[in-house]
């Protein structure tokens, strides 16, 4: 089956309204928004951002994500910590949403995003279909791994006894923000029609 794309027929798509428009248009004729026939330079832009969250995600994860002020004495827990803990303390399934949305969802949309940049850059032969489900996957998950910085504010705002306990936040908060932020913005640079793209001009 010969594959067809809008970009072949001169034709764009607004990333807003996703109207089809000529590809000499500027700004889309229904809502007015910029209109581009590809992202420019996406697969460099996605790639920068992805390098700058794999090395936000070392101090994410190594410095603590949270100071649990007692008595006096400060007690730094990082994310795998917290994790062990839940578990000590019998609360099994808490930590393993932490873990889920703290370390498996962050790792899966690197892997999963420098994967397709490669997929684009060495024009590898892979299902786009598979390819289009996985980017839609790390686009939407990606957004929920900020429960972990979530939980750190909420217990920052609710625990705080005077001298006796205070939670503070750690620099691995910050960090870990960083990454979610960071990915969030590498999902949205890069454009998933360069795969589409490929498929026509192996077709010719």
């Amino acid at each position: 089956m010969t594959a067809i794309t809008a970009a072949s027929k001169d034709l764009a798509s607004c990333h807003l309204c996703y109207k089809l428009a000529p590809a000499t248009e500027h700004h889309c004729p229904r809502c007015g928004s910029t209109m581009h026939l590809r992202k420019t330079a996406s697969i460099q832009r996605t790639l920068a951002l992805l390098i700058t969250a794999s090395i936000l995600y070392i101090p994410a994860n190594v410095l603590p994500i949270m100071i649990t002020d007692q008595l006096g004495s400060a007690e730094p827990s990082t994310i795998l910590g917290g994790v062990v803990l839940l578990i000590e303390l019998g609360s099994a399934p808490i930590a393993a949403i932490i873990f889920i949305a703290s370390v498996m969802v962050p790792l899966s949309k690197l892997f999963a995003l420098f994967y397709l940049c490669w997929c684009v850059e060495k024009q590898a032969k892979t299902s786009n279909q598979q390819n289009t489900a996985m980017f839609r996957m790390a686009e939407f998950v990606g957004k929920w791994s900020m429960i972990d910085v979530f939980v750190v504010a909420i217990l920052v705002a609710l625990v705080n006894l005077g001298g006796l306990m205070a939670i503070r936040p750690g620099t691995a908060a910050l960090a870990f923000a960083g990454v979610v932020i960071v990915t969030m913005v590498a999902a949205e640079s890069f454009d998933p029609r360069l795969m589409w793209d490929q498929t026509e001009e192996n077709n010719e």
